[in-house]
């Protein structure tokens, strides 16, 4: 019995010599876990500050003073700095599309004119930089130097840079993303890669006047007109305008597909204009469009915006271009002053007026273009008023 008693270990001895083993083990365990959950964060925070490359890349072709890009027509901007980029996509030898920035100083860059040379639209869509410096003329003649403008954020950035007046956004908002669908996945690459090349992103409060434009232009007129006049935060003698380019319909879309039910297609123009809006309105029944705008794109190629649905036509951002079924003259709440290619300029009514004026159309213009090759252009719209 003695034997016996003394080769079993008592339990008592048994138990410390456990706890001891567990005492070491588990600040080890404890301390990896740790360890490791610092290292997942870190490297979620690496991959959030260097995401994987974009599916395309800037390539700067040339820069210099205006001096260097004489057929521009920058002359009456001789301090800007320009620069022309080849936008490339990996696997396509040619470019995908072309900017062409502006600067003063040591500023970040503004695009001033982009280029799609793609099927699909890409990161911005096209405009003429023609249309853009004879709008620009036309306000640094005609808006008071105090005026505030209002409009969607790259218009903005584009008229604060050629006209020097206030302008609601200054800094590069990136919305919306403007990509294909084989894109999709790489948005977060390209979000960061934008705001690396485009410069400091925009502020919280930029952010969200921004929506609250987007909120104006897919109001009903009166009550967008309302939320403009309270973005403007003039007084009831200040000056304010807000610019709408037909390109604002396809970006709003994209960021309020549930209230903008809008699509786009390209038509060549091949010499026969009765042939080719015959083909249009054709398609457009097909797939049971509501109304139609076009822009001019080049002496070869028009992109037609369709809107789907009464509820898309009857904002105030459709009311404020020329579909087949709203007519820019007759809008009361804003007045019509000045149309220049793609861009509208209308005056925001002060806040003691309840509805603009109607325009005054025996007022001549300032060589303004008809609105597009296929629709009817209104009536020609007076100048920009002097400052009173």
């Amino acid at each position: 019995m003695t034997a016996s008693s003394a080769s079993t270990p008592s339990p008592s001895r048994a138990q410390p010599a456990r706890g001891g083993l567990g005492t070491k083990l588990l600040p080890s365990l404890g301390i990896l876990l740790v360890t490791g959950g610092l290292l997942l964060l870190a490297w979620f925070a690496w991959l959030w500050f260097n995401p994987a490359p974009a599916p395309y890349r800037y390539t700067q072709v040339k820069e210099g003073g205006i001096a260097q890009f004489s057929q521009l027509g920058l002359d009456p901007w001789p301090d800007l700095t320009v620069a022309q980029y080849e936008i490339h996509a990996e696997g396509v030898n040619d470019p995908v599309a072309l900017a062409t920035t502006a600067r003063r100083g040591a500023m970040a860059p503004i695009l001033i004119s982009w280029e799609n040379r793609s099927s699909e639209l890409l990161i911005s869509l096209d405009s003429k930089l023609s249309e853009l410096t004879a709008l620009a003329a036309a306000i640094d003649k005609y808006a008071g130097q105090d005026a505030r403008i209002l409009a969607w954020w790259d218009t903005s950035r584009q008229l604060k840079l050629l006209t020097g007046r206030d302008t609601l956004f200054t800094a590069h908002l990136g919305e919306p993303l403007i990509i294909p669908a084989p894109w999709q996945p790489y948005s977060d690459s390209i979000r960061h890669q934008e705001d690396q090349f485009w410069g400091a992103p925009a502020s919280a409060d930029e952010r969200r006047n921004f929506q609250r434009f987007a909120d104006a232009l897919i109001a009903e007129p009166a009550r967008g007109a309302a939320i403009l006049r309270e973005l403007a935060g003039k007084g009831a003698d200040g000056e304010a305008y807000v610019v709408i380019h037909v390109t604002d319909l396809y970006k709003l879309g994209l960021m309020r597909p549930e209230q903008f039910d809008i699509t786009y297609k390209h038509f060549p123009m091949e010499g026969n204009m009765h042939g080719m809006i015959g083909y249009l309105k054709k398609w457009m029944q097909e797939n049971n469009f509501a109304t139609y705008t076009l822009q001019s794109l080049s002496d070869s190629m028009v992109r037609g915006y369709f809107l789907r649905d009464d509820k898309s036509g009857n904002t105030l951002l459709a009311q404020m271009l020329p579909f087949t079924n709203s007519m820019p003259l007759d809008l009361t709440v804003l007045q019509l002053i000045y149309q220049q290619g793609g861009y509208w300029v209308y005056k925001i009514p002060s806040t003691g007026d309840t509805a603009a004026a109607p325009a005054d159309t025996s007022a001549g213009t300032l060589d303004a273009d008809a609105s597009s090759p296929a629709t009817p252009a209104p009536a020609a719209p007076p100048a920009l008023s002097p400052a009173s």
